[in-house]
């Protein structure tokens, strides 16, 4: 008895203890921002150019690079960046992330009980599936003035390794969900619009943050089977590479105006991306003439010399990639053998100042070298701005509007809680927290699991069914999913993935339900009291044939990871506060396809000689679970052509060699399309009672040459309607940019003849001649 006070005693110390650590440690607690030239406090800064806020950002950089010695300019090439104290300039950590709202991962972010969580938003794949650009530019304002405030506090970096816009090619691939999908164009809005929101700023040329758009290229293996992305060689023809690949990043530097753009880990048809000139000096910063800086992935410098055994020596490895036009390398690689590559001879100190000099360009646009941010503009944010209820409630409302419902037999839903005395929640993620934000993380401002966000409306019922989503024989909880889906009057079952099943460095080798999931849906479903509905949390899709063709399952919902307030979203949903818009943005492939087709084959296109059935909408033969695009409302919607031209000539320079002979095809460059383009006009009626949002697609499907997509979407549009309104939508066509293709050696081309354009089913026809 006289032990136990004394114990607890020491218990209460020690956590006294770990909490003084806690506060003490390295910029965790958050005090002051990490800033160069602070001028106030040493005024001989202020006779330095760099910090003459008076001059140009190029006449600026050049006065600083001029300042270093060698083996400083050196400790500016990795992303833990070198304090150079005689000049007043303090480390700078350039790695921080925020995909989905400010996150932990990467060393430049922390949270503290000064800022202790910060907006969620759904992880992108569900975001996407809104087809809302607006949203994605609101959902990155949020994030960037969270940033900021977290910034003036000393809790976070300007530069923000995000988004990540590849294409979501293989249905298998565990960083899917980070991403916008399998389309190029949606994929291109989304970084486009995301991209404008982290980087809004008052002045041009000035940044809130910078982004970086990455992995470049072609990177959508992590590990499968052992296949490891830092080895892996993507084999890409250049047809698929640019109209594939790309576009996203093309769209990130020419329409978003990214600062940083981050290259992969995989090689590119036998080349390190790091380590490629054409793909960095030639296309990056060349042809789409990138205004930033471009950086490494984490230890990918590395990697290419150690892993992949590109080069010979360290220092080749580091010459290599310098002059292939990488500017930082997240990893110490650069600063551990630069040094001694200047020295060797690969190597000059004009390479490597012309590598920091894109780095200090982007610092000096973020203000990092204008003193003290709490005296610039941005400098009134702090925690107050931090998880407030307008920020918090977009991340519902863009919850709300990702959420596609997929399934809806007898009009099921929306349920109508007053009618509703008991209602069964039965799954693995039913009353799940962190599974709901998806990877690369932050801590949220709080959680609504879908169990709260049911039970807020209607008296509830629990059962896991599983005791985690791997759903093993010794975890299913068979009996007790069973007697409460028997006794309630609905039952809403949460099943699907987490990090565990599909994430970072993890590739699924399957596309059903995770272990007995199945079973314990068609289980629950055959003796419920009343109708079933079933919910898929996600990043990647899944075949759930069964459930789809189950006549005992009523509704099915696909809600993607949703982020912190996904449980109250998914009740808006299913109680029918909010009427589903979300589209899905992939593909949802049977097994079979992954039965056959190995994730590592990088073809696009179908090759009927071979049975190889393609991927995505826009080539795939085979046969789907649900198709890109798919989503139900609860209400319905017509579409009615208004005016679309059918006919568009295409003029020609003098003496081009279509004038004398018949073309399939011609090459943008020999035509006058430029300034080409036509409207197409649409009515759009909600033929029900209920208002609601609806994505309309305009899709086209060009004549078959050069392996021409089935069809590509041309552009999509969010319009709100009333019960029994109509709206206008208009759909401005480019017809060099919208009707072009690639052909075989990579080239952009304009097929003659008849492309049809598709909105929902409605189809029009148009054709192009010279």
């Amino acid at each position: 008895m006289g032990e136990a006070p004394k114990s607890h005693l020491l218990d209460l110390l020690f956590l006294f203890l770990c909490f003084l650590c806690f506060l003490c440690s390295d910029g965790v607690a958050g005090q002051t921002p990490v800033f160069a030239c602070d001028v106030a406090s040493n005024p001989s800064l202020g006779s330095y150019g760099f910090c003459n806020t008076s001059y140009g950002t190029e006449q600026r950089v050049a006065d600083l690079v001029k300042r270093l010695t060698l083996q400083e300019k050196v400790g500016f090439l990795v992303n833990k960046a070198t304090a150079v104290s005689r000049l007043g300039i303090p480390s700078y950590e350039w790695w921080s992330e925020a995909l989905h709202g400010v996150s932990y991962v990467g060393p430049g972010t922390h949270f503290s009980t000064l800022v202790p969580g910060a907006t969620s938003f759904p992880q992108v794949i569900l975001t996407a599936a809104s087809f809302n650009t607006t949203l994605f530019e609101a959902i990155g304002k949020v994030v960037s003035t969270e940033a900021r405030a977290m910034h003036n506090v000393g809790l976070a970096g300007l530069t923000y390794w995000s988004p990540n816009v590849n294409i979501f090619r293989d249905p298998r691939w565990g960083r899917g969900q980070e991403t916008p999908g399998e389309d190029p164009l949606l994929a291109s809005k989304y970084a486009t619009g995301y991209v404008r929101g982290l980087q809004e700023a008052d002045e041009p040329e000035k940044l809130k943050v910078a982004a970086c758009c990455k992995h470049y290229t072609a990177y959508d293996v992590d590990n499968w089977k052992g296949i490891e992305r830092y080895t892996f060689n993507a084999v890409v023809s250049k047809q698929d590479l640019d109209d594939t690949f790309q576009p996203p990043f093309k769209s990130c530097v020419i329409d978003g105006n990214v600062a940083s753009v981050m290259c992969s880990y995989n090689q590119v048809n036998g080349v390190p991306t790091c380590a490629d000139p054409d793909l960095l000096s030639g296309t990056i910063r060349g042809d789409w003439k990138l205004n930033g800086y471009i950086v490494s992935d984490c230890d990918s410098v590395n990697e290419l010399y150690n892993r992949q055994h590109y080069t010979k020596t360290p220092e080749d490895a580091a010459a290599i990639s310098i002059l292939a036009g990488l500017d930082l390398n997240c990893g110490s690689f650069l600063r551990d053998h630069t040094l001694a590559a200047v020295q060797g001879g690969k190597l000059t100190e004009k390479d490597v100042e012309k590598a920091i000099t894109n780095n200090f360009a982007v610092l000096m646009r973020l203000g990092f070298f204008d003193g003290d941010p709490r005296n610039l503009p941005y400098g009134g944010l702090g925690p107050k701005d931090v998880c407030t209820p307008a920020n918090q409630e977009l991340a519902r409302e863009a919850a709300r509007q990702g959420i596609v419902l997929l399934k809806n037999d007898n009009g099921c839903l929306p349920l109508v809680s007053s009618r509703i005395k008991s209602l069964a929640v039965i799954g693995p993620n039913a009353n799940v927290t962190f599974t709901m934000i998806g990877n690369y993380e932050g801590t949220p401002c709080k959680y609504t699991t879908p169990l709260q966000g049911l039970a807020a409306n209607v008296k509830t019922v629990y059962a896991a069914g599983c005791a985690n989503v791997g759903c093993t024989g010794n975890s299913l909880q068979l009996d007790s999913a069973k007697a409460a889906a028997a006794a309630a009057d609905f039952t809403v079952l949460v099943v699907g993935a987490d990090q565990s099943i599909e994430r970072e460095s993890f590739d699924r080798v399957s596309l059903l339900l995770p272990g007995q999931q199945t079973s314990l849906i068609t289980e629950v479903a055959k003796v419920a009291k009343g109708p079933v509905i079933l919910v898929i949390m996600s990043g990647g899709p899944f075949d759930i044939s069964f459930a789809k063709t189950n006549g005992n399952i009523s509704s099915i919902l696909w809600v993607g990871y949703p982020g912190e307030a996904g449980g109250a979203a998914i009740a808006d949903v299913i109680f029918g506060y909010y009427n589903p818009s979300g589209r899905l943005p992939v593909t949802w492939y049977p097994q079979s396809f992954a039965d056959s087709v190995p994730m590592t084959d990088m073809r696009m296109r179908s090759d009927p000689s071979t049975g190889y059935p393609g991927r995505t909408y826009r080539f795939y033969t085979g046969d789907t679970v649900y198709e890109f695009g798919d989503g139900l409302s609860y209400t319905d919607y017509t579409h009615h052509l208004v005016k679309a031209p059918q006919l568009v000539s295409i003029p020609l320079v003098e003496g081009h060699s279509c004038d004398s002979r018949q073309c399939k095809s011609v090459d943008l460059a020999g035509t006058g399309c430029n300034d080409l383009g036509f409207d197409v006009h649409l009515r759009v009626r909600n033929s029900g009672n209920r208002a609601g949002s609806h994505t309309v697609f305009l899709f086209s499907t060009p004549p078959a040459v050069h392996g021409a997509p089935r069809k590509h979407l041309v552009g999509f549009e969010k319009v709100f309607l009333g019960p029994k309104a109509v709206g206008q939508v208009v759909f401005k066509v480019d017809v060099c940019k919208d009707l072009s293709m690639v052909d075989e050696l990579g080239n952009r081309k304009l097929a003659l003849g008849s492309h049809v354009l598709h909105v929902g089913s409605l189809k029009h026809s148009l054709s192009l001649k010279v």
